[in-house]
């Protein structure tokens, strides 16, 4: 299974298969140990149960997580064909899922140029006023305050947007990929990069 890297398509179903996968292991393990235990002391009570146990706090972690990506809204196929062939030269981020105390706001895809993150969502339930207040909260933490952000449940607007996010990139040969790439660990994070430090 091919690791599908942070902010890219496919990276919600990626997770989840991956967390999937991991948490049956590791029950497995935790039960091969407790019943070997059992069966070569005819006891519960041994060195095996305590190391058993110990094992199912990683698998009880696991699997929280794996619910977590389950209940994610990854990006879909059909919508990722249609942003895709309206991209560009923008960079695009997918499948974040970005949690707060309150409430979970999936965004099936995003973008930022020229102080504008723009956002879509097929989660037809979310608030979007409410995700836009959280997103808006957390770049002003690193910096960005004074950047507009809009959240799009219409695919149509939100290809709009990029065609006009694309028509300023262009005007002002900005190449966000470029800027991604150039960014050094250990320094304020970009825009984008915080969107993808407050996701899943």
């Amino acid at each position: 299974m091919k690791r599908v890297a942070k902010g890219s398509f496919g990276y919600i179903e990626y997770n989840r298969k991956f967390a999937a996968i991991r948490t049956i292991i590791a029950l497995a393990i935790c039960l091969i140990i407790f019943f070997t235990g059992l069966i070569i002391n005819k006891s519960n009570k041994s060195v095996f149960s305590i190391i058993a146990a110990v094992g199912c706090l990683p698998t009880g972690l696991s699997a929280v997580n794996f619910i977590m990506y389950l209940k994610a809204h990854p990006c879909s196929e059909k919508a990722h064909e249609i942003i895709e062939s309206h991209r560009n030269g923008l960079l695009i981020r997918y499948d974040l899922e970005m949690t707060s105390y309150e409430e979970n706001y999936s965004i099936a895809a995003a973008t930022v140029l020229d102080k504008n993150v723009v956002c879509f969502t097929e989660n037809k339930e979310l608030d979007i006023q409410n995700c836009e207040k959280h997103i808006r909260n957390q770049i002003a933490q690193s910096g960005y305050s004074s950047y507009t952000v809009k959240v799009f449940k219409d695919i149509n607007a939100f290809c709009t947007r990029l065609d006009q996010l694309e028509q300023i990139r262009a005007a002002k040969n900005i190449d966000p990929v470029a800027i991604e790439n150039a960014w050094v660990p250990g320094t304020v994070e970009t825009c984008a990069l915080v969107l993808l430090s407050i996701s899943l």
